[in-house]
């Protein structure tokens, strides 16, 4: 008989994604097969749940003290250092396979805690993840303009007249401008630039537009590295959420959590500044929503043949919608 394998179609702040759990395959996919199949899985056209923003692969984690480790492979088959929203699903996957609520989880750079929270709303299952580490410095985004060390709240004509910028890295790369108002069409723009061979990064870099609505309140649209737009980028968010806080002292109350809204719904982030800045804590709290159950052989994950995939709903998504109404409503 043949081997069956299960995909789960998860969501954070519909930051959409398929996770895979290779410790519970007769034999693992190859790096070159794992790319093949988020490339596959991932592009809507092939009609499997409209796509995604990418593929979270769970492994063994090589350290004693990690549940697990989570690799990040984009829609386009690159690999990502990390994802906020995509760990938030990793979490709650792995804390429900070991019954833990509280752990360490292994990641491209570092091994980051992730914890349990409290329910976002009923039935929308929510989890805390630490994003680090963080950087400014030009070599790790990496970035080059006018041979600065830094990027911060800088104006960069030639991204775009009359904003200011900031690069951060947490490990992703991102860089960051405060806005009066979202325009997509100069957000595509600059992302699309970007993330093209350019001067300036020349491994790319996510672009994250920020509007601040009040005091720890804000509104962020990211154009994804590897992806394009998103509802919703967790890494962004947490990068974004630092740099407010390190720049409007008039509206950043340390004393609690920042609310982020997106495209997509809604997270926190918590900042704990430091005096030295990349010695900041950030940590992301968002749901964690499995919305799909996808059975497949496993010689069929292998092949990244997608036509014999049986889909069954868990009914989360209801719930989750239920929750962006009532933000809305609010």
């Amino acid at each position: 008989m043949e081997k069956m394998a299960q995909l789960l179609k998860v969501h954070g702040s519909e930051n959409q994604f398929f996770i895979l759990d290779q410790t519970k395959l007769e034999n693992q996919l190859s790096d070159d097969e794992l790319k093949q199949l988020a490339i596959k899985l991932c592009n809507p056209k092939n009609d499997i749940l409209d796509g995604a923003d990418g593929l979270l692969v769970v492994n063994d984690s090589k350290f004693d003290d990690c549940l697990g480790q989570m690799r990040v492979i984009n829609a386009d088959g690159s690999e990502a250092k990390m994802c906020g929203n995509g760990l938030r699903t990793v979490s709650r996957y792995l804390s429900e396979k070991f019954n833990k609520d509280s752990f360490k989880v292994e990641t491209f750079e570092t091994n980051l805690d992730v914890k349990k929270s409290d329910d976002f709303y009923n039935n929308v299952p929510a989890f805390s993840v630490q994003i680090s580490p963080i950087s400014f410095a030009k070599d790790d985004l990496p970035f080059e303009y006018q041979g600065k060390l830094e990027m911060i709240n800088e104006e960069v004509p030639e991204f775009l007249p009359k904003q200011t910028f900031t690069a951060v890295a947490v490990p992703n790369p991102h860089l960051i401008s405060f806005v009066d108002e979202v325009d997509e069409d100069d957000l595509g723009e600059v992302g699309q630039a970007l993330n093209a061979p350019n001067a300036y990064f020349p491994e790319g870099v996510n672009v994250s537009f920020c509007e601040i609505l009040d005091e720890n309140k804000l509104f962020v649209q990211t154009y994804e590295r590897g992806v394009g737009f998103t509802n919703a980028c967790g890494t962004g968010m947490s990068a974004t959420s630092l740099v407010f806080a390190l720049l409007n002292d008039d509206y950043f109350d340390p004393d609690n959590d920042i609310t982020v809204y997106n495209p997509g719904g809604m997270v926190k982030t918590n900042i704990q500044l430091s005096a030295h800045k990349e010695d900041s804590k950030i940590h992301l709290i968002g749901n964690a929503t499995f919305t799909h159950n996808l059975d497949v052989s496993e010689s069929d994950l292998h092949s990244a043949n997608l036509d014999n995939i049986e889909i069954s709903e868990t009914g989360e998504e209801d719930y989750y919608q239920e929750f962006v109404n009532s933000i809305n409503e609010a």
